[in-house]
């Protein structure tokens, strides 16, 4: 899989490269849909390392650091912000824990669903927006062509990279119609943005 797409996204001399200087993509271990749901609302608008600090401070609140929805749902909001949570992120962290006790879906229940219905289907959770759902995509269930358009490190990624002097709408039509040839593997291409700014 990583030849072909090395080979296809090898095409754009920018990121050939890219993937001539930086090793190939590798994606952590997912906990299940429900953790790494929780993981992506508590990453949403921060860098890397504030959600890592943030995201231990509030597995640590559980038994073997694994946040039951039960659990979470029944958490009081002080000690939910006493972690680094806003009371904002907090109260999606009790949606998300809501949702899973109704629907009490897995990642195998996802695996016939086409993305765009998976994006349809968890943004009915209040807190839960489109780039979450991408990022569930890339990393839990190893969508090989998801590109998250609004991902702040993507956008930087493509104008440092490509030079870009767009904003706004125009920069996000510029960097739909430049990732439209790395299709089928837009996520690994998206790896490689991101390790760029490295």
């Amino acid at each position: 899989m990583h030849k072909e797409s090395a080979d296809h996204l090898s095409k754009d001399p920018v990121l050939k490269s890219l993937i001539i200087t930086l090793p190939p993509p590798t994606f952590r271990q997912p906990k299940g849909l429900y953790q790494d749901l929780l993981r992506s609302i508590v990453g949403q608008q921060l860098s890397g390392k504030a959600a890592e600090t943030i995201h231990h401070r509030f597995l640590d609140l559980f038994e073997n650091k694994t946040p039951l929805a039960k659990k979470v749902i029944a958490m009081d909001m002080e000690t939910l912000r006493g972690v680094g949570l806003s009371r904002q992120k907090a109260s999606y962290l009790q949606n998300v824990s809501d949702f899973f006790l109704r629907e009490q879906i897995e990642n195998s229940d996802l695996e016939g669903m086409e993305d765009e219905v998976i994006v349809e289907y968890l943004t009915q959770i209040k807190g839960v927006g489109r780039w979450t759902v991408q990022m569930i995509l890339m990393f839990s269930l190893f969508r090989p062509d998801v590109f998250p358009v609004d991902d702040l490190g993507i956008q930087n990624g493509i104008i440092k990279n490509y030079g870009l002097t767009e904003t706004g709408k125009l920069l996000k039509t510029r960097m739909t119609e430049l990732a439209e040839p790395w299709r089928p593997y837009r996520t690994n291409a998206c790896w490689y943005l991101w390790r760029s700014l490295e």
